[in-house]
């Protein structure tokens, strides 16, 4: 069965019966290595073919699809045709010129991308894959079509008619008229790598956050970038077929949580009727909250899409609506917690207005407190009731809002029959998650539930392999430390840049230690102990807590003074919550994308 996207149930009330009966055949009679995309802009240009069908031999179709009746068609010629769909005459194009030029759009995309086009020979500066265009009449017979004289106006080979998509049609017959479209003396066929480009630049959308500042779409001279990273298959389906309602996405780490709000938080942006209401993004990581922002920045929506993190977002809430801040004299804790309290009795009390925002969307929902989602839920405007919550229980780090064992639907989130459950990591490579997973080994015991409670998950590796995680085993912090640098520097002489490293530890007085050894080396880096002094775009290595890293990703990363005390291995704190360490080690080092230094610091 081919993958349709948006998977069927999320489109088939946008869809004429025509298109969805068509969609239905695709699906039916496509193998699994096709990928179909149904009213998918595309482009720079943004083109909204009807459906796009993308085959590793075959190639890329593009089908414009019409419903029109035969005594709907008045007359036809190469160029324009006239019709009367309500007893009304309109002239219309061709419907095979308007495929034609939405291809010729998508083609001319394309071959901006120098690893999609030919070199040398008598084909050079074409795509190295076919690529054709058709029509699908879903209520005119092929006979109808002839003895109409429609050939005369459209190539009958470039035709598929409503007899021609039966149920009980065989699937090769379907294929046939398929490929019949395309030009017989097109030869070639497309590289996984090379089908990931396709979808790159065909849908500036499913690039990974990282890549989104990469290439500018409407500068004509941009070059592409060589190494290209687009959401998974999986990721792109659920992403595109989330509909509307509260939705709850339980994912390992890695899965891409993250990637796939971001996409949600920008289509529901750019559909919106109602300017007048914002998407919120919300978070309890701050530093995953200045993250988040810069993306949504870099993709001139965040007039839109506010980011906040959970506590600042409260904050505004009580200033907004002249409501009474914590005394300043609390501890940070205790002033913390009066400041949710507060805005919860606000809006209890109807002093802060509920339904604020066209949708909410939760990253990291495992650091929410039952209570917090409870607020969070009346925040959405109830004529969308667009609610997304992202969780990962095994990743839940902070006291307070662990063990706090609750339904979904007590805290008001709806999403019986709506919860997706993502396995795959794709952030790590095969040894890092396995040393990640293998020192957590009672954290990540699967546990099964019901569609409304908290699962936790064992991740599966997507199989992407790299190097072995190093273990830096000295006799004390600084000699580690200063092995850390040493590895650093190294690892940008290998071409990683400064940006793309991190250093996690356990405690602040790691964190000194470590800035002390990159500054013995002169290398850049930047402390994070405040709110200010995160820069996700600055080409500095970062080093910040364990618990600050949650929800960011480093190719390479230095896990500090966080080591589980499980197989024999004595942890590194006087802390004797050994399920703990479990959890901070893992969120450490599943941050790595690509290297992974280990220093446990236990012995001075």
């Amino acid at each position: 069965m081919a993958i349709l996207m948006p998977a069927l149930g999320a489109c088939v009330a946008r869809m004429t019966s025509g298109e969805r009966r068509l969609a239905e055949r695709l699906q039916q009679k496509l193998d699994d290595d096709y990928l179909l995309w149904f009213d998918v802009p595309i482009g720079p240009k943004q083109c909204h073919p009807d459906f796009v069908v993308l085959h590793p031999r075959r190639g890329l179709l593009i089908l414009e699809t019409k419903d029109w009746r035969l005594e709907t068609i008045q007359n036809v010629s190469r160029g324009d045709w006239m019709i009367a769909p309500d007893g009304v005459p309109k002239s219309v194009p061709n419907p095979i010129e308007q495929a034609r030029h939405q291809t010729l759009q998508v083609v001319d995309a394309l071959k901006r991308d120098s690893q999609l086009i030919q070199h040398e020979g008598k084909f050079q500066g074409m795509l190295t894959f076919p690529w054709s265009y058709g029509v699908v009449f879903t209520r005119i017979t092929r006979r109808q079509f002839e003895s109409a004289g429609l050939q005369n106006a459209i190539d009958s080979q470039r035709v598929i008619c409503s007899d021609e998509m039966l149920e009980d049609a065989e699937p090769e017959a379907l294929q046939s008229r398929l490929w019949d479209m395309f030009p017989h003396l097109m030869r070639g066929s497309l590289s996984l790598p090379q089908i990931d480009r396709v979808r790159w630049n065909l849908f500036p959308e499913v690039r990974v956050p990282e890549q989104v500042a990469l290439f500018d779409d409407a500068d004509e001279q941009a070059v592409i970038p060589d190494f290209l990273r687009v959401m998974d298959l999986q990721q792109e389906q659920l992403a595109r077929s989330l509909g509307e309602g509260h939705r709850v996405i339980h994912g390992v780490a890695g899965s891409g949580k993250t990637m796939i709000l971001g996409y949600r938080a920008e289509y529901l942006a750019k559909a919106a009727t109602d300017v007048h209401k914002p998407v919120l993004i919300l978070c309890y990581n701050e530093p995953l909250a200045v993250k988040l922002h810069a993306t949504i920045h870099a993709k001139a929506l965040a007039d839109r899409v506010h980011v906040r993190h959970f506590h600042k977002w409260c904050r505004d809430q009580l200033v907004a609506f002249g409501q009474p801040l914590p005394p300043n004299d609390l501890a940070v804790g205790p002033k913390m917690d009066q400041m949710v309290q507060n805005v919860i009795e606000g809006v209890e009390r109807r002093m802060i207005p509920s339904g604020q925002y066209l949708a909410v969307l939760v990253d990291e929902g495992h650091d929410f407190a039952p209570e917090w989602l409870k607020l969070i839920t009346q925040m959405v405007d109830p004529t969308t009731n667009s609610l997304l919550l992202l969780y990962d229980d095994a990743q839940s780090i902070y006291d307070k809002r662990r063990g706090k064992s609750f339904s979904f639907k007590s805290v008001g989130v709806q999403a019986q029959g709506r919860t997706t459950i993502l396995k795959i990591n794709y952030r790590n490579t095969r040894q890092i998650l396995q040393t990640a997973s293998g020192m957590a080994t009672e954290l990540l015991r699967a546990q099964e539930n019901d569609d409304d409670g908290v699962p936790l998950l064992h991740p599966v590796s997507c199989g992407r392999d790299g190097p072995e995680p190093i273990v830096i085993d000295l006799p004390s912090t600084r000699a580690q430390a200063d092995r850390i640098a040493e590895l650093m520097a190294s690892a940008h002489s290998e071409g990683h840049a400064w940006g793309d490293m991190a250093v996690l530890c356990r405690s602040w007085a790691l964190m000194d230690e470590c800035a002390r050894a990159l500054g013995r080396r002169q290398l850049p880096h930047k402390v994070r102990k405040g709110t200010h002094d995160f820069d996700p775009g600055a080409d500095t290595i970062k080093v910040m807590t364990l618990h600050a890293s949650k929800g960011l990703e480093f190719p390479v990363v230095a896990v500090v003074g966080a080591r589980p005390a499980v197989a024999g291995v004595e942890t590194d704190t006087k802390d004797d919550d050994a399920l703990e360490e479990m959890r901070l080690f893992y969120v450490g080092a599943t941050r790595a994308t690509s290297r992974l230094m280990i220093a446990n610091a236990a012995r001075q």
